[in-house]
């Protein structure tokens, strides 16, 4: 009996482990999503319609100031601005144009403005001369260009820059202003502040 049992306990340890067979898992099959149908304005390759863009409003950017008067006596003011440049040292700005004139207005409501009032105040005396129409042979008050030597008013406004002496210091650009209105306020503030500095400017041929 004892031989038997050994032989038995033999056998049982030298048997290989039986290793009990893989449990497989059913498997999930996930629904298909179906994507949603596309509107029309995606399959066009168009986005959402965006919201209108704001506009800054011109006319709120670039105030304007009807300063021109037809019946002022404009020899008398430019006098009177050039007697007090040479007192102050100041240059004198002559803005030759019309009330209406968009870029007149325009560049007359410039030097209304906070910026260019400080501007002003320290290194200009301005006058705002009436021109009519010069465009259509019905100008006035031309005899002031004549009297500093500048160029023939094409168009307005025609700005001209004296020095506290009286010569003309712009007469190269004073034709330039017909588009006041459309130019830029770093434009216009550069383009006099570089004439009130006594260390900058010179005079244009």
């Amino acid at each position: 009996m004892k031989i038997i049992s050994f032989l038995m306990l033999a056998f049982v340890a030298t048997a290989p482990a039986q290793t009990p067979p893989a449990q497989t898992l059913p498997t999930q099959t996930l629904p298909t999503q179906t994507p949603p149908a596309q509107s029309s304005s995606v399959k066009n390759n168009q986005s959402y319609p965006l919201q209108p863009m704001m506009q800054a409003d011109s006319r709120a950017e670039n105030p304007e100031v009807k300063a021109y008067d037809k019946n002022a006596n404009a020899q008398t003011q430019v006098q009177r601005a050039l007697d007090r440049a040479k007192l102050n040292g100041k240059y004198v700005i002559i803005a030759m144009g019309a009330n209406w004139c968009h870029d007149s207005l325009a560049f007359a409501g410039w030097f209304e403005t906070p910026r260019f009032k400080r501007l002003r105040d320290e290194k200009f005396e301005i006058v705002y001369v009436d021109v009519g129409t010069p465009q259509s042979d019905e100008g006035r008050n031309l005899d002031i260009v004549k009297r500093f030597k500048g160029k023939s008013v094409k168009n307005t406004p025609y700005v001209m820059i004296i020095s506290p002496q009286g010569t003309l210091l712009n007469k190269k650009s004073a034709r330039d202003w017909r588009n006041a209105a459309s130019r830029s306020e770093a434009d216009i503030y550069n383009y006099f502040l570089a004439f009130g500095n006594e260390t900058r400017h010179r005079q244009q041929k």
